[in-house]
């Protein structure tokens, strides 16, 4: 199986931490010594290498600049195919969860699996087309360990996982369109499946005729721009559908 690196102690604390068996080698600078001794004892003790190394070679092992001092090399992990048939006990929970339609840069990807870990999601849910960007590197880095916090799936039959999903969830799609209710109004009635389309597309036509709800983020009054970065609407998004009541006075 391919394996590639992972950088940042947050990150590498997290793969450590979830699936420590995927770890295949750990390279470390001196800076991060003290905080990777752990990690270097478990390995010592299945028999797989780790070494300190200066952090310009350290740059070479990851292969980028911004590796944090510490850099594991593990087995890459591939989502689970999500069939519209048999949907998992994982996602029969009352988490929110979110589905990618087309997201297309890896450090959005990454981006959005941080706040989605952050605010308690279950799990991402990838459209499996051409342009939709699969954890990676750069998706790994930017996520700061949230995508090992996250159950991943990915699937061709987008609409069909949608309408098998629609019973368990209120499922809603993050447009720009005027007619999409403001996010404020949703009901919290049950879990909420938030779709995110492509950067620069949006959502797909097939998919967004799947979904029965849209909804939108409002700014100010007189907002000078049009939208948010995908990776932000997904935190503001997340940030809403699960916070806390204020109890009455």
């Amino acid at each position: 199986m391919k394996a590639h690196p992972i950088c940042g102690l947050e990150a590498v604390a997290a793969l450590f931490q979830r699936r420590p068996d995927d770890v295949q080698r750990l390279f470390y600078t001196e800076a991060t010594r003290l905080d990777v001794g752990a990690w270097c004892a478990l390995l010592a003790a299945t028999k797989r290498p780790y070494r300190m190394m200066p952090p310009e070679e350290l740059a070479r092992a990851a292969g980028t600049l911004h590796h944090g001092g510490v850099a594991a090399i593990a087995r890459a992990r591939i989502p689970a195919i999500l069939q519209s048939t048999d949907i998992p006990a994982a996602l029969r929970q009352p988490d929110p969860i979110l589905l990618l339609d087309g997201i297309g840069n890896p450090h959005n990807l990454g981006a959005i699996a941080r706040s989605a870990a952050f605010f308690g999601a279950r799990a991402l849910i990838l459209h499996e087309v051409p342009e939709q960007a699969m954890p990676s590197e750069a998706a790994y880095r930017t996520a700061e360990g949230g995508l090992e916090h996250l159950d991943l799936y990915r699937t061709r039959s987008f609409p069909a996982v949608i309408a098998a999903l629609t019973p368990l969830y209120r499922i809603v799609a993050a447009t720009l369109s005027p007619e999409a209710q403001p996010l404020t109004t949703l009901p919290r009635d049950r879990p909420v499946a938030v779709i995110l389309g492509n950067e620069e597309t949006g959502i797909s036509p097939d998919v967004l005729a799947a979904c029965r709800r849209q909804v939108r983020i409002t700014g100010a009054n007189r907002p000078t721009i049009q939208s948010l970065n995908v990776a932000q609407a997904a935190a503001v998004i997340l940030h809403d559908i699960t916070r806390k009541t204020d109890p009455p006075s």
